[in-house]
This record gives C-alpha cells, structure tokens and sequence, in this order.
C-alpha cells in the first residue's frame, strides 16, 4: 500500500500536523510506502526538514505560481504528484487548506472523500473511517472500498507527532505547466488574524476558561496565569457563545483538538463536546465548584473550589517555582 501524505506548509513553515500523518499513515498499515506531497515555492529547508521522517519518497512541486495558496493551481500541482505516486491513500491536515483541498481534489480525479477523520480501521483491502457527526455528539463510520483512490482529511491533534529519524529520503522535483484558466485567480497576501497570542493546537500548556468565568474581562486572570506558564489560553463553547472570548480559542469537537502536556480547566463542566477535543492531553488539571462536574472522569487531578482563588493562588506559585 502507498500512502501519499500532503505536507502542508505556507511560507517556509510546516504544518504541525503534517508529522501527525505519519503516525496515522503507520496505524493505518506498518508496512506501507509513505510518500510525502511538497508543494509552495523555495521549499529546499521544508523539503530537508521532512527527509528526516520515514517517507520513501519526497515529491517536491516548487512554483512561483504556489508561494501563496490558491485551490486551482494546488488542484492541478497535486493531482501531477498523483499521477507519479499512484497511491491507494492521500492524507492531509484538517487545516483551513486541507478542507478546501481535499473536495477539490476528490471532485478532480473521483475520488472517495471522507474529511475530519478522527480514527482508521483496516477491514481487508478497504478501510473503515470514523469521523464525528451532529457537533460531536455522536460519530458515523464510513466505509472506503478498494477499487478507487481514497482522501482523508485528519483531525490536527488525533494522532501524535512522528519523531525524526535518522532517514534521508530522496527529493523527486516534478514540474507543472499550469492552465491558463487555472491562475485566473491571484493571491497577492496573507493577512494574519492572530493576536500574536498562542495558538492553542501549537502549545504544550493550555490554560482553558468556561462560562463560570461571567465575563471576557475576567478571563484576565488566566492570561496572567498563562503568560507565567508560557501556555495558550482556550475557552469551552459555552464561554466563546457568551463572547468571552473568540471562536479560535475553543477547543472542542466544534472548535480545536488539542493534545497538550498540561491542559488546566477553569470552571468548565466538561461536555462531551469538550471532553473530546482536550481528553488526548498527558495532564489534565481541572477546578470547579461542582464536584459531580464530568470533567472529573477525566481529569487527573481535581479541586472542588472557585476559580478566582485558585488561579491567582496557581499563578503565585508558578512564579515562586519559576522564578519569576
């Protein structure tokens, strides 16, 4: 079986996700050929990054036309490192590009789709995939035969990340003539959205508030906390709802998964929602009020007390461990 990973980079930097596929590609099937789609422009120091993970093969399409995303002359650049892998499996990031592409592709060459998967299960030569469903509240399993080329868009933060190895993989360059009608559509910037805060999918300590913080001021407090710990900062659904703070801060099923060392959850219940966009994390600290909140069941450590205590408390003694 060959299994092409899509290696999902803008402007030189990598994906996180895309070492996560690796540990997919090889839960999927331990003895498949990975191969790995490269595409952008000036992508020598992403390419030797990646020669350190177990591909057997690196496709590399470097383009001027590619240095920013746009679907149509991504379409056409993967579907050219289709035809020189021929694999049985194409994975990519559940990324904003990842969901644009994935469809784009699967329409152009006719495909079977299955996006956001957060599970694969070998059932002889096809493949059972799990994904959720209405908001996370329950999860379908969708079965891809044999017969036909299968894309799969994966959850960020499901599969842990591959360590590097000691491999050196070739670098395959494959040069694409793009259509005219294919760059049509021009791309003259990314502007960036970011507060320059941590994203919570990218750190390894995450600082979570749910509603009971009663308002976005509040949330200062574990800013500060956060800013002790060099943590990122999430909020549940209910919280980002009430506009405590914005939707790019929640972790959930509907909003981010996340995988951190420590995830420290104020005044959160733990929905089942919640509870499966964070429950992947090493150490889970949680502080309520309500003892029978569910967050309990998965928490390693818990504290029955207001948050408003316990967070400034927490923060003093980071301080006094850190030195800070």
């Amino acid at each position: 079986m060959i299994i092409l990973i899509f290696a999902e980079q803008r402007q030189g930097h990598r994906h996180g996700a895309v070492t996560q596929l690796f540990t997919a590609a090889q839960a999927i099937s331990a003895d498949a050929e990975i191969h790995v789609a490269l595409l952008g422009h000036q992508l020598n120091p992403v390419a030797a990054e990646l020669q350190k993970y177990p591909a057997a093969k690196i496709y590399g399409v470097d383009h001027a036309e590619l240095e920013l995303y746009r679907p149509q002359p991504y379409v056409q650049a993967l579907d050219a490192v289709l035809k020189q892998s021929k694999p049985h499996l194409v994975l990519l990031p559940a990324s904003f590009m990842g969901r644009d592409l994935a469809p784009r592709l699967a329409a152009r060459t006719g495909a079977a789709l299955a996006t956001d998967c957060i599970a694969f299960t070998p059932q002889g030569d096809s493949l059972i995939v799990t994904r959720p469903v209405y908001a996370g509240k329950a999860t379908a399993q969708l079965k891809l035969a044999a017969d036909r080329l299968k894309i799969c868009s994966v959850r960020p933060n499901t599969f842990a990340a591959a360590a590097p190895t000691s491999g050196n993989s070739a670098v395959e360059k494959i040069t694409v003539n793009f259509d005219a009608a294919t760059l049509r559509l021009k791309n003259n910037q990314w502007a960036s959205t970011s507060s320059g805060v941590k994203d919570v999918t990218e750190a390894d300590i995450v600082v979570s508030g749910g509603r009971s913080l009663k308002n976005a001021d509040n949330f200062k407090i574990l800013y500060e906390l956060a800013a002790v710990l060099d943590a990122a900062v999430g909020a549940s659904r209910a919280a980002c709802d009430a506009g405590y703070q914005p939707h790019s801060r929640q972790v959930g099923l509907t909003g981010k998964t996340v995988t951190p060392k420590l995830y420290l959850a104020f005044g959160i219940d733990g929905a089942i929602q919640h509870l499966a966009g964070m429950r992947g994390s090493k150490c889970i600290v949680a502080i309520n009020t309500k003892k029978e909140a569910p967050i309990y069941n998965v928490a390693d450590y818990g504290c029955v007390a207001d948050l408003f205590t316990m967070a400034p408390l927490l923060k003093s003694e980071f301080q006094n461990l850190l030195g800070k």
